[in-house]
């Protein structure tokens, strides 16, 4: 019955309460709290409220990585554990295991800028590594063209693709690149999040494209047309059964009465099909009629 932020309010709640409260400090000798600087206020008082003095208490965490601040996180939790728990142990955590030294260089420079931080100076024992490059491009085009032109470059050097890596903020963000590698026949794989191709929005336009160029695609179809309100799988069967019953004539669709939900979109999707399949117009603008 509790949603997310419930079972914290309810938490919290909990925890303020004498009787139960005190309880439930009873339960735990120790209290340990991982991604600390990614926490929010409410977050920070239940952590005080299982340990008001802050015995048995050990938050693991980076300020410089707190980047959830759109999602009510604060970095104030982590910066003011000092003050919540005075006589606190601070151990900085200053072996890094995943990047270079070059890298690490970077970096370093750039966080100690920061106005308020946790004094840290990451190193590494991989001391070997290119340094890293900032690269200004005009637009996503000429960013995508630097990036795979290195690729390139890289597996003409003697490193395979698979050992070739591209990092992106957001899962979206690597549409345009996804794109392009595959007009150009460069193999891929994507980690997390779907490939552009794999997008509920460009498997309904493909539907139509496909359903043009060979009216027996059942899958097609069966995509397609309970994209059409009063239509669901069962019938958009029966009208693909109906188009093979005419060997793919769409008039066969034309003389169907549709529900009265289908009414206002079916003639019109019915002549766009049509259309599609006769055309003789380059795909770019057959996919602009789709849309």
């Amino acid at each position: 019955m509790l949603d997310y932020d419930d079972l914290l309010l309810f938490w919290h709640a909990l925890l303020a309460d004498p009787a139960a409260g005190e309880a439930i400090r009873r339960e735990f000798d120790c209290v340990l709290v991982d991604e600390y600087q990614d926490t929010n206020a409410l977050q920070a008082e239940i952590l005080l409220g299982l340990s008001p003095t802050g015995e048995g208490v050990t938050v693991v965490g980076d300020d410089a990585q707190s980047i959830y601040g759109f999602r009510a996180a604060t970095v104030r939790n982590i910066l003011d554990l000092p003050k919540q728990y005075p006589g606190i142990t601070v151990l900085a955590l200053e072996q890094n295991y995943r990047s270079t030294e070059p890298i690490l260089a970077a970096t370093n420079q750039v966080i100690g800028l920061a106005k308020e931080r946790y004094t840290k100076n990451l190193w590494s024992e991989r001391t070997q590594g290119e340094r890293p490059a900032l690269v200004t491009c005009e637009d996503e085009d000429d960013q995508t063209e630097y990036v795979i032109r290195h690729i390139l470059e890289h597996r003409e050097s003697g490193i395979d693709l698979r050992r070739q890596a591209v990092l992106f903020r957001a899962s979206h963000h690597s549409m345009g690149l996804e794109a392009e590698l595959a007009r150009r026949n460069i193999p891929f794989h994507k980690y997390g999040g779907l490939k552009f191709i794999e997008t509920a929005h460009i498997k309904d336009l493909m539907a139509f494209l496909r359903l043009a160029e060979n009216p027996r695609d059942l899958v097609a179809g069966g995509r397609l047309l309970p994209l059409v309100p009063g239509i669901g799988p069962t019938k958009a069967r029966q009208l693909m059964e109906m188009l093979a019953g005419e060997n793919g004539d769409f008039a066969a669709w034309k003389r169907w009465k549709p529900p009265e939900a289908a009414r206002g979109l079916w003639p019109a999707l019915v002549e766009l099909v049509a259309d599609l399949a006769r055309s003789k117009r380059p795909l770019p603008e057959q996919i602009s009629q789709v849309r």
